[in-house]
């Protein structure tokens, strides 16, 4: 199923990803730091989606209470829950 989400207080603009059953896949970020969201996309690409939720969760990006990897936490657990923007 794919979904996509809109982060709030970070550089991205959106994500975007499919999930195959409980499988990350095609992640896409618009926006933000470019090689470092081509890196997680990379990253995560293949995984279960309660996993990346555990590693990308609380991340923050410099002063930031948040980061692009925790808005993509929130976006997985969102989508586990049944919930797509």
């Amino acid at each position: 199923m794919h979904y996509e989400f809109t982060p709030r207080g970070v550089c991205s603009r959106r994500i975007e990803f499919d999930l195959d059953g409980e499988i990350v896949q095609n992640v896409r970020f618009q926006g933000g730091c470019d090689g470092n969201l081509k890196a997680v996309s990379k990253l995560v690409e293949g995984k279960p989606a309660r996993e990346i939720e555990k590693i990308l969760r609380g991340n923050t990006c410099g002063f930031k209470q948040t980061s692009c990897a925790d808005q993509f936490a929130i976006a997985l657990r969102r989508a586990l829950d049944g919930q797509n923007e």
